[in-house]
């Protein structure tokens, strides 16, 4: 059921952990075993859609991965700067973005500490799309909200500037979460975006897919990416052969699109 709808692959290797995260379930739904759940789960939409948000693993930090990062900014950054001041357009997209510290670790790097400046570039034709197939994950992203811990690799300067907040009660700075779009998107189903991006940060999540289900993935990516753009990927993912000779390696895990 979770490979069909997400392409996850879960092998018996992993039955202790679908069943330590399922066992909050089927309790909450009076039930006494797993079976009797997997039961209810085929006829019930809305609760099978818990348990696959359950079984989705959502782990995250911000500034993870830093290169990607420092590569974009960079890169990128200048050059998309210039043209949305001139009157164009710049589309990003973190599109398996979980708790929302991809995404708002981005925008901290990418625009700095000039919060006049970023004020100024976020009221033009910037957008920023973050997407993950889990709701309670987006819940948490929307929100901006997170504990003094998960905050701690955020630079002492960036956090200055756009963390608020004391003790453990921290929030990222309004002006970030107006300038992202969260919303829910299943990366192997209906895509309903008409834009192409200037950069993809897909990170950390085609470890769980199998091969076919990586390449067919990273095609829709690049489709999805005009050229010239950059596409990021996980430190430990690589470009099927049929998708790489679009694009060139120019980092660690960091690839232009160099052809439609």
């Amino acid at each position: 059921m979770v490979y069909d709808e997400l392409g996850i692959l879960l092998p018996e290797g992993k039955a202790q952990l679908v069943y330590g995260r399922l066992a909050p379930r089927v309790r909450a739904c009076g039930l006494t075993s797993v079976g009797d759940y997997v039961k209810l789960i085929e006829r019930d939409e809305a609760e099978r859609g818990r348990a696959l948000d359950s079984l989705t693993t959502n782990h995250t930090s911000f500034f993870r991965e830093n290169h990607h990062f420092d590569d974009f900014v960079e890169r990128m950054w200048p050059g998309l700067v210039e043209r949305v001041n001139n009157g164009g357009r710049v589309r990003l997209w973190s599109a398996a973005c979980s708790s929302g510290e991809e995404p708002y670790t981005w925008l901290m790097a990418a625009l700095g500490t000039d919060k006049a400046a970023a004020q100024r570039l976020l009221k033009r034709d910037f957008k920023l799309l973050a997407t993950d197939v889990s709701p309670s994950v987006l819940e948490t992203a929307r929100a901006g909200r997170y504990a003094a811990a998960t905050l701690r690799t955020v630079p002492s300067a960036l956090r200055s500037a756009w963390v608020r907040g004391t003790g453990d009660a921290l929030s990222v700075d309004p002006l970030l979460t107006e300038a992202i779009s969260f919303l829910p998107l299943n990366l192997l189903g209906d895509w309903p975006i008409k834009t192409r991006f200037d950069t993809i940060f897909c990170r950390n999540v085609m470890i769980y897919f199998d091969d076919p289900t990586k390449a067919r993935l990273q095609s829709r990516l690049a489709d999805k990416l005009e050229v010239g753009g950059m596409l990021y990927i996980g430190h430990s993912e690589r470009l099927a052969p049929e998708v790489a000779r679009r694009f060139e390696c120019v980092g660690r895990t960091a690839y232009l699109k160099v052809s439609a």
